[in-house]
């Protein structure tokens, strides 16, 4: 375990009404008491590049009552943000607009020829948005534009050093944009295109010549925060005011009835949700019939204005989540097998696994399970067509995969067919028969990175607690402090505990009584997947919990790290 490093002047300038621990805490993050307010009034301005191209042409659009199609991509973060755009234009008076999503086994990632040709087929657009995808999509923008068709881009993934040619994108990554923040997730950049354009028809006078009621795009700020949250962004101020108001929206039901009855099959109190519960416990659900079949479900469930019909659609989802679990299941301890056979243990730089039978949708959990098991990056590949191998990769914070895929695609032209990503996930097709040779590759130019020595996987925690600090006002000064996530950790302490009793529940979690060594006061705790420990004397690393249980709140330490 090793502590993280206060930031001694950081620390000095917190006002005295921060308790200590929180001070540490904050001054180990780097933030500054300014940066812990989570007001909308701090939100960054939209001073994008092409902004002011891309308010026009939805400003002629919306006047002329052309057709506007959404394009997204088929996980949360694609999803919400479809959702996000068709509220946002209905409220502001768009009277033709719909979405397409493409299925990822018949049309492939972003707006791609195949799906182009879709929507010319079946929606006749006059203007096409697309939401978390497009900045990789050169054919697709090429042929919706020589079809007469408008396409404004946005999206939050890295951009190559040439663009495609659309009318207008929106993407805080671009080179030369002065947005300060390059951690927006798909639906934060699609969420500030509605509303500066809201802004631009008020400048306009639109609203009132249209007698249409002024937007409360705060109405939307729910799905933002899913998507966000879902799509592991880092959190900045900016993207923990977005999630923080929109949890807000979502703990007095101002919310979409397709999160609550999620939040419902899943088991979660909308009343006392924490981003944790979007990410673990909504997400997935919707993640899973983008993974299995298509995210519209997931959409047409985000939409629905009843809540009846958004439980159709969350069983639905539920039952292709279960699916989606079994699946998972079953390519884990297939992954195993291979892993076990290669006799590859930690020592190796990166690992690559493919199995026939494997599926498209899911080898991206897989890569992330191996990944914090073996911590290296990992690429995992389903097939894609009799010639074709389709991967997921998942890295390590020393390892940028977008950097490094491009490094390997300059040295190497024919061997990845396509890719994109960001800097702790990416996607990629390369030939089948290219496998042996990819895996050899791509493990070499992590090792040439790495400079032959693997980094060390330390938990990295707070410090030591006192018994005084360990308190369950404590654990609700942590849960109001958040949201936490990416960037931003929620705080993990470490000390010397002896262990009074244990036991195992649900088959493979480990409740225990524990106490600080130097101390008579009895904590409950938990620690999920963990066996029976055979030591009374241990170090613990834990979580400061809230444990409600018919209304009543109770202290508990979720053990992180047993040693």
């Amino acid at each position: 375990m090793l502590t993280r490093e206060i930031d001694k002047d950081l620390f000095e300038s917190y006002s005295d009404d921060i308790p200590i621990f929180l001070k540490n805490v904050y001054a180990t993050r780097c933030v500054s008491e300014v940066q812990l307010s989570l007001s909308l009034d701090n939100l960054l301005s939209p001073n994008f590049r092409q902004l002011n191209i891309a308010l026009d042409l939805l400003e002629k659009v919306l006047l002329s009552d052309k057709r506007i199609l959404i394009i997204g991509d088929f996980d949360c973060d694609g999803a919400t943000a479809s959702v996000v755009a068709i509220k946002s234009l209905r409220l502001m008076g768009a009277k033709f607009i719909d979405f397409l999503v493409p299925n990822r086994f018949e049309h492939g990632y972003g707006l791609s020829v195949e799906i182009v040709k879709l929507a010319i087929q079946e929606k006749q657009p006059d203007l096409i948005i697309t939401v978390d995808n497009g900045i990789s999509s050169f054919d697709g923008v090429a042929l919706a534009k020589a079809s007469g068709i408008n396409v404004i881009i946005t999206d939050h993934h890295l951009p190559s050093k040439i663009l495609p040619s659309a009318d207008a994108i929106i993407n805080p990554n671009l080179k030369d944009c002065e947005f300060i923040s390059k951690n927006l997730a798909g639906v934060g950049v699609c969420f500030y295109l509605m509303s500066a354009f809201k802004t631009h028809l008020i400048k306009c006078g639109y609203f009132t010549k249209q007698n249409i009621p002024l937007p409360d795009l705060r109405t939307v700020l729910d799905l933002v925060a899913l998507g966000t949250v879902a799509d592991v962004v880092k959190l900045d101020q900016n993207n923990r005011i977005l999630i923080n108001q929109g949890i807000k929206h979502i703990r007095v039901s101002q919310c979409s009835p397709g999160i609550l009855a999620l939040l419902e099959i899943a088991n979660r109190k909308a009343q006392t949700l924490q981003a944790s519960d979007l990410g673990f416990s909504v997400a997935p659900r919707l993640n899973a019939a983008g993974r299995l079949s298509d995210i519209s479900r997931g959409i047409k469930c985000l939409l629905s204005n009843n809540i009846n019909d958004a439980r159709r659609y969350a069983m639905e989802l539920e039952q292709f989540n279960q699916e989606r679990k079994q699946q998972q299941a079953r390519m884990q301890e297939q992954a195993q097998v291979i892993i076990n056979t290669q006799n590859i243990e930690t020592g190796k730089f990166a690992l690559s696994l493919f199995d026939e039978s494997w599926h498209e949708g899911i080898v991206g959990i897989v890569a992330g399970k191996l990944k914090e098991d073996y911590h290296c990056p990992v690429a995992v590949f389903a097939k894609s067509g009799e010639k074709f191998i389709k991967g997921s990769i998942r890295s390590i914070p020393d390892v940028h995969i977008k950097d490094l895929l491009d490094l390997i695609d300059r040295k190497n032209p024919n061997l990845i067919l396509k890719f994109g990503g960001h800097a702790m996930a990416a996607g990629l097709s390369i030939n089948k028969e290219n496998f042996a040779v990819f895996k050899k590759v791509f493990n070499d130019f992590i090792q040439d990175h790495l400079n032959n020595k693997l980094p060390k996987m330390e938990l990295l925690t707070d410090g030591k607690l006192e018994a005084f600090d360990i308190t369950l006002n404590n654990a609700q000064l942590v849960a109001d402090s958040g949201p936490w996530g990416q960037g931003f950790e929620e705080p993990v302490f470490y000390g010397d505990f002896e262990i009074i009793e244990q036991k195992i529940v649900g088959e493979k979690h480990l409740k225990c009584s524990i106490k600080l060594v130097d101390s008579n006061i009895v904590y409950d705790a938990i620690a999920f997947f963990q066996a029976p420990v055979n030591k009374t004397i241990v170090q613990i690393a834990y979580k400061l919990s809230v444990n409600k249980w018919q209304g009543v709140s109770n202290l508990q330490l979720m053990i992180e790290q047993i040693k």
